[in-house]
């Protein structure tokens, strides 16, 4: 990354007076009141967020980690281990050195600490016993606004989780009744501290008890067995906590006299609304906006304190597929009322945009993918500029879990050239992949050391990324125009920011490999000057747009660049040579096919195919100037992606036009396995699934049939199991079981052992590849520092998933890309193996388990519930 000095910032200040640097520049922060538990609410388009889990994060005070009830273990991963919101303040300095204006804290409030139930504890403080105390293990009130006063006075801000759909698991049910809602009740007596919330009117939460039951404060229900259906996702259990009735004015009332407990005695200046989705969105127009002067909406209750802009955004976990935006509609629509058009939160988290930013920077899809995500977003999205932007979270995998570092740097500079409010979360800055691991050196997962590293590199890198966004108003509060995408692969990825008097453009190679940017319409005068801000990777520096205002440039793995224009025009010297082809665009081809045209000033150059510099073909000019070539079309198979071709000379720096195509071709079945039928018991015949009933008889794990098919050097492979569910809302499509698959390529040098699984794979193979796809996650790795316990170097692009729910079967697609030199996939070897994944292999132990398989020792034991033989294409 390339530093925002001083001296290039008045650079660039200093070469146009239209760019009006000096009102741009983030303005000072106004000194804070004599008390500054209140403050007056920002801009929040300024504002950066660092997200910490809370109980994980820093341990100021040993004194409150115990609390006597079983709940506290740094070693064990479900329970408490010591971090508190002293920790946080002990911290500041470190975050705000980051770059962060505001910190967003987990729910502080009392909450289940053990749940006997499921075998957890409630550390991350979403299961409420009481909305308007602290937990003992986070502190005190006094503590908390201690933690707010310094945040204030260093101008960083404050937010606050809080959930409104549910409070911890007291009840479930066995079975369901709906006529008799006393029935087949389990209470979870053995919860700690206790069972059941202890805030009025929360405290009426036992549905044997008949005067609760008529009070009505929660809903009688069991767990969402369908969250596809509207009713269930409303009123339903989520996982099994107790779901609130937010139809009942008196909750409701309820909710926002706690909530605006914390406005009011600790300042904070935004909430973070956990599970929205499963909270009716009539709720928020009275939460928000109510003007009862009882019980005001928090929003109003926030304005009566000098909060005129108080925030508040949604967590609604929705995923897009590729060029769809249902889920972005879904999110939309807690937004802004679609039917009423009356505004209700004024935010939402952008999880399409994060599910979008993963496939293509992580998991090398196409650029197109996010060029569709970002002008949907514009269009769907009353607010985008308000929409927190997020790599990952503490309810997903860690980006680097299954994204390289090189991808994540990426990841980050986008999130900081693009609207929306850039939420860091802890330990990305460290290199974290434990999901929740802690950053202080007695926590769970830390390493045993503090991660509070300020000369980690990518410490270092946020740091100037945060320095960037805050230097130039075009990315806090512009918008973007996508200006080129790949249709095909990862690679070229180019847009312009436009706004507050300012333009800067952004330029990624999303690729693994060199990538030529060819003929990118700026929209500037010919020869115009482009200040280099800010980069990644080798061989940067200023640039100039050529004529016809196009800037071509050639750009290393996974670089990135931003630019301003100066203003400055140096005309471009007198073309010297040219490159024509001789066919048009819009063909549509089934296999590799002629190129020809015409060349002058050049002796050769090259054909180069949706951008990829590392399989250009290197064309010599013949007699007479003219030229021929074979364009091969080995690795393309899909006839709705449209294709792209240049040839380009760079020594001279001339381009031809750009030609698009497609190639329209079929896979033919090269290997089919009939795998048999309930063998799905582990290696010894002993393994068992988790007992909790969401498995129930599926056997999601138990592979049917696995049939490879090919096209070039693609690589299609069908999984068929005994049932795909989607009992979860995954967001892959499938759930409850998790695919590893090893790939042998011909000619090249693989290993055995297969990472964090306990085996290695059989004789007769060594792994290139190696695919782990479940419901949450998708990643491909190499070799490359594989180990029995390290998974080894994240690569792209990752498979490509369709599900067939009624054909049962989950088909990944392998790119050509990963099988470069061969013409066809002849002597690919493939092993399979079925377990399932949360955030790692799941545990196995001896005995029965809610959420473990069970019947062998997960430490020494093979983590593989079915697999296939070696499977050779003849």
């Amino acid at each position: 990354m390339r530093p925002i000095s001083p001296t290039l910032l008045a650079l660039v200040c200093g070469a146009a007076t239209l760019l009006g640097c000096k009102s741009h520049e983030e303005p000072p922060p106004p000194p804070p009141p004599a008390d500054p538990l209140h403050v007056p609410s920002p801009d929040w388009r300024d504002q950066i967020l660092y997200f910490v889990m809370t109980d994980r994060f820093a341990n100021g005070d040993p004194d409150n980690d115990n609390q006597g009830a079983g709940e506290f273990d740094p070693a064990n991963g479900a329970k408490y281990s010591g971090g508190d919101l002293k920790g946080v303040l002990d911290r500041l300095d470190y975050i705000q050195g980051l770059g962060a204006t505001a910190i967003w804290i987990t729910p502080p409030v009392a909450n289940q600490w053990w749940d006997p139930l499921v075998n957890y504890g409630g550390y991350h403080g979403y299961w409420a016993r009481s909305f308007n105390q602290v937990d003992p293990h986070l502190g005190t009130l006094e503590d908390y606004q201690r933690l707010s006063r310094g945040l204030h006075a260093r101008g960083m801000y404050l937010v606050q989780d809080i959930v409104l759909n549910h409070m911890a698991n007291c009840f479930r049910y066995t079975s369901y009744d709906p006529s008799d809602v006393t029935a087949h009740v389990v209470l979870n007596t053995g919860a700690r501290p206790a069972c059941g919330p202890i805030q009025a009117p929360f405290d009426q939460w036992d549905p044997t008890n008949a005067a609760h039951r008529q009070a009505n404060i929660f809903h009688w229900t069991p767990t969402i067995a369908d969250y596809g259906n509207r009713e269930q996702e409303a009123n339903w259990q989520l996982s099994d906590l107790d779901d609130l009735n937010t139809d009942n004015p008196a909750v409701v009332a309820a909710l926002k006299d706690s909530y605006n407990f914390w406005i009011r005695e600790v300042g904070v200046d935004g909430f973070r609304v956990d599970t929205v989705f499963y909270v009716p969105s009539s709720t928020f127009k009275d939460f928000l906006y109510s003007q009862d002067k009882e019980h005001p909406g928090v929003i109003e209750h926030a304005r009566s304190l000098g909060k005129e802009g108080f925030l508040a955004f949604g967590e609604g976990f929705a995923v897009d597929k590729p060029f769809d935006d249902a889920a972005s509609r879904k999110v939309a629509s807690y937004m802004k009322n679609p039917a009423t058009g009356e505004d209700l939160l004024p935010g939402m988290l952008d999880f399409p945009l994060y599910g979008t930013m993963g496939d293509v920077f992580a998991r090398g899809r196409p650029t197109s993918q996010l060029a569709y995500r970002m002008a949907r977003s514009r269009e769907l999205f009353a607010r985008p500029h308000l929409m927190p932007t997020f790599l990952d979270n503490h309810d997903v995998d860690r980006f680097l879990a299954g994204g390289s570092e090189a991808a994540l740097r990426q990841a980050l500079l986008f999130m900081m050239t693009v609207p929306g409010i850039p939420v860091l979360y802890y330990g990305t800055e460290q290199g974290f992949t434990e999901q929740r691991g802690a950053m202080f050196q007695r926590g769970y997962g830390s390493g045993g050391k503090d991660r509070f590293d300020t000369s980690a590199p990518l410490y270092g890198l946020i740091r100037e990324l945060t320095s960037l966004r805050k230097s130039q108003a075009v990315f806090r509060r512009g918008t973007p125009t996508v200006l080129r995408q790949n249709d095909a692969r990862g690679g070229v990825f180019a847009y312009k920011m436009e706004g507050e008097g300012q333009v800067a453009f952004v330029v990624f190679n999303t690729s693994d490999e060199e990538t030529l940017l060819d003929n990118l319409g700026t929209g500037l005068a010919d020869g115009s000057e482009l200040k280099l801000l800010a980069s990644l990777g080798p061989a940067a520096g200023d640039a100039a747009v050529g004529r016809g205002g196009k800037l071509s440039l050639k750009l290393p793995a996974r670089a990135a660049r931003v630019f301003m224009p100066t203003g400055k025009v140096t005309p471009p010297p007198a073309e010297t040579a040219r490159i024509t082809l001789a066919a048009s665009s819009g063909d549509t081809v089934s296999g590799d096919f002629e190129l020809s045209g015409t060349a002058t000033g050049v002796s050769t150059f090259k054909v180069v195919v949706d951008g990829a510099l590392g399989s250009a073909s290197t064309v010599t000019v013949g007699g007479g100037g003219t030229w021929r070539t074979t364009v091969s079309v080995a690795g393309m198979v899909d006839p709705d992606i449209q294709h792209s071709l240049v040839a380009w000379a760079e020594d001279a720096q001339v381009f031809s036009e750009t030609r698009t195509f497609r190639v329209n071709r079929s896979f033919s079945p090269l290997l089919t396995h009939e795998d048999p039928a309930g063998d799905d018991i582990g290696p010894g015949g002993n393994y068992h699934y988790p007992t909790d009933s969401s498995w129930g008889d599926n056997h999601q794990g138990d592979l049917r049939r696995v049939t490879l098919l090919g096209s070039g050097n693609v690589l299609k492979i069908a999984l068929q199991t005994n049932r795909v569910t989607t009992i979860w809302n995954p967001q892959n499509g499938f759930d409850h079981v998790a695919f590893t698959v090893f790939v042998d390529v011909p000619g090249r040098t693989g290993i055995t052992v297969m990472p964090q699984q306990n085996a290695s794979v059989p004789a007769g193979m060594e792994w290139d590849y190696r695919a782990r796809v479940h419901g949450w996650s998708n990643a491909l790795f190499d070799t490359r520092g594989a180990s029995a316990t390290v998974e080894g170097t994240p690569v792209s692009p990752a498979a490509a998933i369709e599900v067939d729910m009624a054909g049962n079967t989950v088909t990944l697609t392998l790119s050509g890309e990963l099988f470069s030199g061969l013409t066809n996939l002849k002597g690919v070897k493939v092993y399979v193996t079925t377990w399932d994944y949360d955030g790692g292999y799941r545990p196995l132990v001896p005995t029965a388990e809610q959420w473990k398989f069970w019947g062998g020792d997960g430490a020494t034991d093979p983590l593989v519930l079915d697999d296939t033989p070696v499977l050779a294409i003849p």
